[in-house]
């Protein structure tokens, strides 16, 4: 038997037993779906909290001041410490492995007034590297410059949101807003972004200013001292170096405020390369465990198979028996039942995965929350259901067909004739 009549003869009994091929084929084809969307889905969570990280800020540290918890050189525990204006220029001297160490100061509920409207909304000052950091795009004009830094300049970056607030669709662009009792220059709106997480609020809903600006016209009053910041944002200068770039600002702030480096108590730290580890890891693990549901379904449906093959076997005892009485091989018949069972499982399977994809992509289409990235199918993963596919094709074929190869005969038309 050539190759073409082996599939015209496994097609032809396939298609003659049509309601046992279809369920035998749903509960691989199931098995595959159920990888392939659980998969998906556990890779989309992983994909779409790691946008929402990285548009709070990539590779970010915030470092935020607390009150000491350990004693040190005759200090009382308990004590309160804050962040002064001078301090990230002396640790970025310091810390060698940190890429940025700003200052941020920000101020809730300021009265702000354009020609048009007025709301109250959160302003912020930092360093022009802040933008960057922060994942903040412009969408019209520019952001701050350390020009405006030095010279103190009161220009002001919307946040898209805010620019509706105040300018209600007219332009913004080099306009001026009154924040708080100070005229600021409009020089850039920026671009819509998602976020759902942050410190102090969205981006979309604030204003940015220069950190000198912000420090002049807003100081901190008493009991803060009057150059006293909120926090500072810190970047390691490559990822794997977050660790060191954190430890070498807990000992600058350490030496600086008189309090012990490993009170962590004294220098609280949101540590988003770590949130996203953490994420990771339950993502995975929920990944893996979704995973492994689907390659248990699939091995079930490759139990069925088997089952069902065996069942054929001995429904076709007597055809098989004719076919050796008239020179049939035992390799013939092997080859025979082995093809059909690869095709149902191959077949089972592929429908299955292009089922699976096409959902996918349906899916995909609509608006998915913040956190969400949509239905991802992980190639590697792809990868793998075809390789269990075919573990369970030879899986579920081997035990039928040499079963089928290994009947007498004679047994078998005796057996076939006695009823």
């Amino acid at each position: 038997m050539n190759l073409r009549d082996l599939f015209v003869d496994t097609f032809r009994t396939l298609w003659g037993h049509k309601l046992r091929t279809f369920l035998t084929m749903f509960g691989i084809g199931w098995g595959v779906i159920s990888i392939t969307l659980m998969v998906a889905a556990g890779e989309g969570l992983r994909v779409g909290q790691k946008q929402q990280s990285d548009n709070l800020g990539k590779d970010l540290m915030i470092i935020f001041s607390g009150r000491t918890s350990m004693q040190v050189g005759g200090t009382r525990a308990g004590r309160k410490v804050w962040w002064r204006s001078s301090d990230p220029d002396i640790i970025k001297a310091e810390a060698t492995d940190c890429q940025y160490v700003l200052p941020e100061l920000g101020r809730g509920d300021v009265p702000i007034r354009s020609s048009y409207n007025s709301a109250s909304l959160l302003v912020s000052g930092s360093y022009p590297p802040f933008a960057e950091i922060r994942s903040i795009t412009m969408g019209d004009g520019r952001f701050y410059s350390w020009s405006d830094q030095r010279e103190t300049r009161r220009v002001a970056v919307l946040g898209s949101d805010a620019a509706k607030q105040l300018f209600a669709g007219n332009k913004a662009l080099g306009e001026t807003i009154r924040i708080g009792s100070y005229p600021y220059l409009v020089i850039g709106i920026m671009q819509f972004k998602e976020q759902d997480s942050s410190y102090d609020g969205r981006d979309v809903n604030k204003v940015f200013v220069p950190f000198s600006a912000m420090l002049h016209d807003f100081p901190n009053k008493p009991p803060m001292p009057s150059d006293s910041i909120d926090q500072m944002l810190v970047t390691p200068k490559q990822v794997d170096l977050h660790e060191a770039c954190q430890i070498q600002v807990r000992r600058a702030l350490a030496r600086i405020y008189n309090f012990d480096p490993l009170d962590k108590e004294a220098v609280p730290v949101w540590d988003t390369v770590e949130n996203v580890k953490r994420f990771n890891a339950l993502a995975d693990s929920m990944k893996y465990f979704l995973g492994a549901v689907g390659v248990v379904t699939l091995f079930l449906g490759g139990i069925g198979v088997m089952n069902v093959m065996l069942v054929a076997v001995r429904e076709r005892t007597r055809e098989i028996g004719v076919r050796k009485a008239v020179g049939a091989t035992r390799g013939s018949i092997l080859l025979q039942f082995f093809a059909e069972t690869v095709l149902i499982v191959f077949l089972s399977g592929g429908l299955g995965m292009g089922f699976a994809f096409g959902l996918c992509a349906l899916v995909n289409r609509n608006k998915m929350p913040a956190f969400f990235a949509g239905l991802l199918p992980a190639p590697e993963y792809t990868l793998l259901s075809i390789a269990l596919l075919g573990v369970v094709a030879i899986g579920a074929a081997m035990y039928p067909a040499s079963r089928a190869a290994s009947i007498d005969p004679i047994e078998a038309l005796r057996h076939e004739a006695g009823g």
